[in-house]
């Protein structure tokens, strides 16, 4: 699977992260706002972000979100944990909008062209939430994503951090909300996932 494809759509265009990213994609993680329901809370701070940027280089799955009307970065989103096993799944994820953007409807055409790439090659897509991310698990459910029963612990900061996973199959994006409502779903937007 490329899991750094450039994908088009009517307002979004999502192509590879580079290096020369940084400085725009800073501006907007800098906001507090972006990232006060996230576990990871303190993104907003330069080396913690630093951090969060460096490893979206290293990992080879990171998109820049650009928006088409004004040709400028708005936010940044991955494919992750590609796995080919039992028919194949990808992680979509690591996902974050600038403030201004959410609720615009942004956030499902986004999805909307990560799943369509996706199921061309895997047979199933997860994504990874915080367990208090109640932004981001709405615009989830909002684009068809179904709670599973997989969860995943971790530390952060001293302290447990519950990840939830939601997933969607290649059956039920196909009778799901992205391709019906394709041009006028607004389906909620989130600040970040994972």
């Amino acid at each position: 699977m490329d899991r750094q494809p450039i994908l088009e759509g009517d307002r979004v265009l999502l192509r590879p992260l580079r290096e020369e990213d940084w400085e725009a994609l800073f501006a907007i993680a800098s906001d507090p706002a972006v990232w006060e329901q996230h576990p990871m809370h303190d993104r907003w701070r330069e080396d913690v972000f630093r951090a969060f940027f460096d490893d979206a280089m290293a990992q080879g799955g990171a998109l820049a979100v650009i928006d088409k009307t004004k040709d400028v970065i708005i936010g940044s989103t991955r494919f992750q944990a590609y796995d080919e096993a039992d028919g194949g799944s990808v992680e979509i994820g690591w996902t974050f909008l600038a403030p201004r953007y959410w609720g615009r409807g942004l956030n499902p055409e986004m999805k909307r062209l990560m799943l369509e790439h996706a199921f061309e090659s895997v047979a199933r897509v997860d994504f990874r939430v915080g367990e208090t991310n109640y932004r981001s698990r709405i615009a989830l459910e909002n684009i068809g994503a179904e709670r599973s029963r997989r969860t995943e612990l971790a530390q952060y900061q001293g302290r447990r951090v519950l990840h939830i996973v939601y997933e969607i199959t290649a059956e039920s994006f196909a009778s799901g909300p992205l391709v019906s409502n394709a041009s006028d779903d607004d389906g909620g937007d989130e600040a970040g996932e994972s």
